[in-house]
């Protein structure tokens, strides 16, 4: 497994929880305001960090950590992903998947196998061809069904789950979130991420342009979403 990234603490990946990130290459989308674009991009001009390292690393984290995140990129598109999991939990703690939902017979082995404590999915846009395929930068005719496919999963698999969506003022407006919700009743936790316009300077795509959107626009979205889906919230407001 090729790590590209590890932070030994972080609060803010997993909420209510203290935990490591690992951070793996590559990914299927081109979303244009991602901003982990040299893991997307140019993962070969990163140093791949041992997994020994992080095993002393986490071990020396013992008792100040509740669990590890894998986020990417997607972790999802390396085959040994169940590998590293099964180390991670062998070691003792939870794990908590980052994930865009494409590749549903991976996460459903996951599940199976007990090797995930949580997951957060990413929902990009309404379920259309349209909509998707303008917030995630590729065509997503293929991948729509797949993602679908994975809310389903996760809806009626009983780990803790949320979906989320960072909301990109040029991308998303209130209507969009209300078709988002409607794509996810039922769901335990959906969670309306405020895109942060500092990060925006370094996005994948240079000509992609946002403007900044505001904690007001947010709520406006959060109070539409909540109608649908109670349990929502927002994170990134300031």
């Amino acid at each position: 497994m090729e790590v590209k990234g590890f932070v030994d603490l972080s609060f803010v990946d997993w909420d209510g929880k203290v935990s490591s990130v690992l951070f793996l290459p590559n990914c299927n989308f081109r979303c244009p305001f991602c901003h982990n674009k040299n893991l997307v991009l140019n993962p070969e001009s990163i140093e791949t960090i041992p997994f020994e390292y992080i095993h002393e690393q986490l071990n020396n984290q013992k008792g100040w950590i509740d669990g590890v995140c894998i986020t990417g990129g997607e972790p999802t598109l390396h085959d040994d992903l169940p590998k590293l999991c099964a180390k991670i939990k062998q070691m003792g703690f939870l794990i908590k998947l980052d994930s865009n939902g494409t590749n549903p017979v991976m996460l459903k082995e996951l599940i199976d196998k007990n090797l995930l404590d949580y997951v957060a999915m990413d929902v990009k846009a309404p379920l259309t061809v349209e909509k998707y395929s303008k917030a995630i930068g590729v065509n997503a005719e293929k991948l729509l069904e797949k993602v679908k496919e994975s809310i389903s999963l996760l809806i009626n698999s009983g780990i803790d789950y949320e979906f989320r969506t960072t909301v990109v003022p040029t991308l998303h407006d209130s209507e969009d979130i209300k078709q988002i919700c409607q794509s996810l009743k039922g769901c335990k936790k959906y969670v309306l991420q405020k895109f942060d316009v500092n990060i925006g300077q370094t996005v994948l795509d240079p000509t992609f342009t946002t403007k900044t959107i505001t904690n007001d626009e947010v709520q406006k979205c959060l109070v539409v979403a909540q109608k649908i889906i109670p349990n929502t919230k927002a994170r990134g407001l300031v």
